[in-house]
């Protein structure tokens, strides 16, 4: 059976789903090599140009002022860090990637990983297409097992998936939006036929919703499953009303370097403490 679930209850559902316990966790030293892993939310890719990735204006590894991304916060508070900021994020990458991209940050030796990832397994051509949220689980459980092996010190972010539909409702009205989406086949499983009001799209939409709400229930499960030094944040970026200033308008569809920020924000402050050195 699904559940569908109204704006403020299921961000409540996610929220409760997401937050271990670990408020009166200790402060961390700060890291000194991190690693992003993820799509192309985390590769920045249309934040900075047309189609292409732009690490520079990731929130995560980002070097960008105008992102204040984690690795920029984290550089204020200790110099250890500074140009250790690998991006292994791949723009249209599924949840099946995640285990490669692990594998790279063990190599590169990171002592802090930030994990996005699931939109795309949402965003299939049809809504049949979509990944399972039973295997998203095991994708995640597979590839934190092998980075907790290969790097049992490491602290790892695990931010929550968008909600999706709240895109589609900020764009559904504007029409170089509905274009984008149609000509670039954009996230089909929600964005097909946006102007719809017909039973059947509704439905859909709605069943799109609740596979990311699967999904970052999922993620947070498995970190609290990794342990304390697994944090996630609580459900704030699913919740966050994201606005068309805030995407890109070469798709309207990627956060723009305003929507980075945005994600550094909502994310940083739900994270770590790190212990400043200053």
């Amino acid at each position: 059976m699904i559940v569908r679930f109204g704006p403020v209850l299921a961000a409540a559902v996610v929220l409760t789903a997401s937050v271990p316990a670990h408020a009166a966790a200790p402060a961390e030293p700060v890291p000194e090599v991190m690693a992003a892993l993820g799509d192309s939310i985390s590769a920045g890719f249309n934040a900075c140009g047309w189609y292409v990735s732009c690490t520079a204006r990731s929130w995560s590894t980002g070097d960008r002022a105008d992102v204040d991304s984690h690795y920029l916060r984290l550089s204020e508070l200790s110099g250890t860090i500074h140009k250790h900021n690998h991006n292994f994020a791949v723009p249209g990458s599924t949840s099946a990637a995640l285990l490669g991209q692990v594998r790279k940050a063990i190599a590169a030796k990171a002592d802090y990983v930030t994990i996005l990832i699931g939109a795309v397994d949402a965003c299939a051509r049809t809504e049949q297409a979509m990944t399972p949220v039973a295997t998203y689980r095991r994708r995640l459980d597979t590839a934190l097992a092998e980075l907790r092996a290969g790097l049992p010190r490491a602290r790892v972010f695990v931010a929550s998936i968008p909600d999706l539909r709240r895109l589609w409702q900020a764009g559904r009205g504007n029409p170089l939006a509905r274009t984008f989406w149609s000509a670039g086949r954009i996230c089909q499983s929600l964005l097909l036929r946006p102007t719809s009001t017909r039973r059947a799209d509704t439905e859909r939409r709605a069943r799109v919703r609740d596979r990311v709400i699967g999904y970052n229930r999922a993620a947070a499960e498995a970190c609290a499953a990794y342990g304390p030094a697994c944090r996630t944040d609580g459900g704030a970026v699913f919740a966050y009303p994201f606005t068309l200033d805030q995407v890109s308008k070469w798709d309207y569809f990627h956060p723009n370097t305003a929507g980075q920020r945005v994600l550094a924000e909502q994310t940083y402050r739900r994270g770590f403490t790190w212990i400043d050195p200053r």
